[in-house]
C-alpha cells in the first residue's frame, strides 16, 4: 500500500473515532435534558408548577430601596410556593445579566431544605450553605448598578440531591454540581436603578 492510500485510510480512521466520540457526547447530553424535560413535564401535569415570589415586591417591578446597597443592603423576603414531592434540596442564585463587565452575581444559596415555603428578609434557611457572590464573599450583595435599570433574577431549583459542595464555591461551581439533578425551576425578575 503507497503512503497517499496508508494516510487516507488513517485520516478516514481517526474521522470516524472523532464522530463517535462527538455523537457519545451528544447523546450524553441530549439524555440529561431529555431526562430534566420529562421530570418537569411530571410537574406541570400534576399541575403544580413551582414558583418563587416576594412580598416586598412583583415579577418586573422595582425592588424596595431596603434591599441595595443604598439601604440595608440586607436580602428581600422570598416565598416558595409548589415545590415537586421528590426534591431533596432547593438551591438559590440572584444575578445581574446587566452588570457592565458581565454578569454579576449576588446571592447564591443551596442545599435549602425543600420544605422551606419562605426565606425571610435579611436570613437564609437553617441548614442552607452561602456560596461566594461577585464580591467574593459568601451571602447576599444587594443591587448597586452603576447606571441604568438592571434587571435582577431570582432563580429558584428544585434538586433531587443534595450537594456536596465547600462554602467558597460560587455559581459556576453550583450550577456544574446542579447538572442533570433539577426537577423543577422557578423565576422571579426584580428591577432597580440608583
Amino acid at each position: 500500500m503507497g503512503r497517499k492510500n496508508s494516510f487516507t485510510v488513517i485520516f478516514f480512521l481517526v474521522s470516524l473515532i472523532f464522530l463517535a466520540v462527538a455523537a457519545l457526547n451528544g447523546a450524553a447530553a441530549r439524555q440529561t435534558r431529555e431526562m430534566e424535560v420529562v421530570q418537569m413535564a411530571r410537574v406541570v401535569a400534576a399541575g403544580t408548577m413551582m414558583s418563587i415570589k416576594s412580598e416586598s415586591f412583583g415579577m418586573n417591578e422595582y425592588i424596595p430601596v431596603e434591599f441595595s446597597c443604598k439601604g440595608r443592603d440586607k436580602s428581600p423576603p422570598l416565598l416558595v410556593e409548589n415545590v415537586p414531592r421528590g426534591a431533596k434540596s432547593l438551591a438559590l442564585i440572584m444575578d445581574d445579566p446587566d452588570a457592565p463587565a458581565g454578569t454579576w452575581v449576588h446571592w447564591v444559596l443551596w442545599d435549602i431544605p425543600p420544605g422551606t415555603r419562605k426565606i425571610e428578609a435579611g436570613s437564609a434557611p437553617a441548614g442552607a450553605v452561602p456560596g461566594v457572590n461577585s464580591w467574593g464573599k459568601p451571602g447576599y450583595g444587594g443591587p448597586c448598578p452603576p447606571s441604568g435599570v438592571h434587571r435582577y433574577f431570582f432563580k429558584l431549583y428544585a434538586l433531587d440531591t443534595r450537594l456536596s459542595l465547600g462554602r467558597g464555591a460560587g455559581k459556576r461551581e453550583l450550577e456544574a454540581a446542579m447538572r442533570g439533578h433539577i426537577i423543577a425551576r422557578a423565576e422571579l425578575l426584580g428591577l432597580f436603578k440608583k
